[in-house]
């Protein structure tokens, strides 16, 4: 009986070691994801990791051992790939969402397909392993809510338990039945070993006609066998007369036990089948509910344009893909653009250190000599072209007194670059002072508060450097930077009737010691001065009497993407007040020292 209750107890450990193994036969990833982290950083490179159905990150694959920074825990989240992000993939519970990104769709699949396998192992619906794992807790410890006797005893809540106890009771009366026998049987066994009974002598045999005489007697063929000497027989019923043993009752005992060990085992039995049809019904309930979810789920899927976004997310990121509206991505870069000009009086930033400035011009055989030049020599000659008039008509976006700005739409594969031009004359301030201040690295941090930094990468000349500017970010644009060369020049009249001139051009290049973090700013921009003097009848030129007329024009791709009436708008609003910001630093910075002419 005990050798039947360890086979079941070992059936059931067997049971528990295959779910053991579907656990541990789970995938473990880890692999370096990118992460949405908000909006000021936007996707940042996390390590993620995928174990035990729980789903955690890193900063760093080198941060594990300092524990992660954050887990969810995949019972009850949901997986969901983005729907134009071919790379991207969701994962919620609740409220908290985490926007993840890899490298390329089929890694994506890689990561929804072992979440998935996770998730079901968490929630049990995973598998026909899952299922019988969950039949499996139906072991003896467990199941004492369930009866063995009948159907409605069943339902009274008595349990396999129970009838273990009672076939534990009857394996004890079996074992004390046969200790019992067994101890008789050795006693008799004993005694004869020891010599008690020995042949009779002669005179010790009595008359075998005689009755009443009880030291002879026959065997079953009527031959006369000797009996012990009356002492003999009187030691061994002294010594062993306490060890008479009931062989009837222990017959009945032992029958009894039996039946009823039968009886608790048939009862287990139909416990079990019970129990193994209530589990059924149970699955069957459940996969019929899971079909249902699923079916709510893909209905959900198909309304998910409808569900409200969380604020902030990549669905609100500047990009093709974009959930917000133009009037909500307006509303929200133009929100961003007035707290930057709340900061321009108050920004009080290190300067950027700079290279040594070489007193050298740049060499012929520089690379960069010749598209420097060229590229000089195309916006003095462009500066003269008429904005008004012909067939590509310049267009007026900003007017106030003698400032004018002009735009010709342009799109290049939907990304908006929009050559402009500027025209305005500024009182009291030189075209050598103008383009001096637009061009000194130095000073460009205190004018332009739509800078994070500006650094001098490198100086190809004197008056020739590389710039790398980073841009603020202004959600929800991504953030974006600029590398540039920029070079300013002194251009003299070719005669007495030609105007003296200052030019800056600041024009995209490379740089692989640079890395590209940022959205790249491409451009192509010109700043074209030239100074007026009004002499006064004493000679004295004082600052009244000096007008500088400014030529700006500019060529920038964005880079990325974002929508086209956005950036038009912001290039209507931005331009003009840059131009005037600009000037308005000059004129403060130079008012008091000696005309630079």
């Amino acid at each position: 009986m005990a050798e039947e209750r360890t086979d079941v107890l070992s059936l059931t450990d067997d049971e528990e070691n295959e779910d053991s193994d579907f656990e541990s036969s789970l995938p473990e990833f880890q692999d370096s994801l990118s992460k949405w982290t908000n909006y000021l950083h936007g996707w940042q490179d996390r390590f993620i990791v995928l174990k035990d159905g729980t789903l955690s990150y890193y900063k760093s694959e080198n941060d594990t051992s300092y524990g992660c920074r954050g887990a969810v825990s995949l019972s009850k989240a949901t997986v969901t790939p983005h729907q134009f992000d071919d790379c991207r993939f969701d994962v919620g519970v609740n409220d908290s969402v985490w926007y993840l990104r890899a490298k390329d769709e089929e890694e994506r699949q890689k990561w929804i397909n072992a979440i998935e396998l996770h998730k079901q192992a968490e929630s049990g619906y995973g598998s026909e392993n899952n299922l019988r794992r969950h039949g499996s807790l139906m072991s003896l410890t467990s199941a004492c809510s369930l009866s063995t006797t009948s159907t409605s005893s069943f339902k009274r809540g008595r349990g396999l338990s129970e009838k273990v106890a009672e076939m534990e009771t009857f394996r004890d009366i079996l074992c004390r039945q046969i200790d019992t026998l067994q101890g008789y049987f050795d006693s008799c066994a004993s005694a004869v070993s020891h010599g008690a009974v020995q042949e009779l002598h002669e005179d010790d045999i009595g008359d075998p006609d005689d009755p009443h005489d009880s030291s002879c007697g026959s065997d079953h063929q009527g031959q006369i066998f000797h009996s012990p000497k009356g002492k003999d027989l009187a030691s061994i019923l002294q010594q062993h007369g306490g060890h008479a043993v009931d062989f009837k009752g222990e017959a009945l005992t032992f029958k009894a036990t039996t039946m009823g060990i039968i009886h608790t085992l048939t009862h287990c039995i139909e416990l079990m089948a019970q129990r193994e049809e209530a589990w059924k019904k149970r699955v069957e309930k459940e996969v019929e509910r899971r079909k249902k979810f699923e079916e709510a789920y893909k209905s959900a899927s198909l309304e998910r344009g409808k569900q409200k976004l969380i604020i902030g997310g990549p669905d609100f990121e500047e990009g093709p893909n974009s959930q917000m509206k133009e009037e909500e991505f307006y509303d929200a870069v133009d929100a961003g653009l007035d707290k930057l000009d709340e900061k321009y009086n108050e920004m009080m930033t290190e300067k950027a250190s700079t290279p040594a400035h070489p007193k050298i011009a740049l060499s012929p055989q520089h690379p960069l000599y010749t598209e420097i030049n060229q590229l000089v020599d195309n916006h003095l000659k462009r500066m003269d072209e008429k904005t008004e008039g012909g067939e590509d008509t310049w267009q007026v976006i900003a007017e106030e007194l003698d400032l004018k700005v002009y735009k010709r739409e342009l799109e290049v594969d939907g990304v908006v670059i929009d050559p402009l031009k500027a025209s305005y004359v500024v009182k009291g301030i030189t075209g050598h002072e103008v383009c001096h201040y637009f061009w000194s690295i130095d000073v460009r941090l205190d004018w332009d508060a739509t800078l994070e930094s500006s650094v001098c990468t490198d100086w190809l000349a004197e008056d020739t450097f590389i710039s790398h500017n980073v841009i603020k970010r202004v959600w929800p644009a991504s953030q974006r930077d600029a590398l540039f060369w920029s070079h300013v020049r002194h251009v003299t009249g070719k005669n007495d009737e030609d105007p003296d001139r200052w030019i800056v051009v600041n024009y995209s290049t490379e740089d692989t010691k640079i890395p590209n973090k940022y959205v790249r700013v491409k451009m192509n921009v010109a700043m074209i001065c030239e100074t007026i003097i009004d002499p006064p009848a004493d000679g004295n030129i004082s600052r009244d009497d000096i007008k500088c007329k400014i030529s700006y024009t500019a060529e920038v791709n964005p880079g990325g993407w974002a929508p086209a009436s956005v950036l038009r708008a912001v290039y209507k609003r931005e331009y003009p007040k840059f131009l005037k910001r600009f000037t308005g630093y000059v004129k403060d910075t130079v008012k008091d020292k000696p005309i630079l002419f």
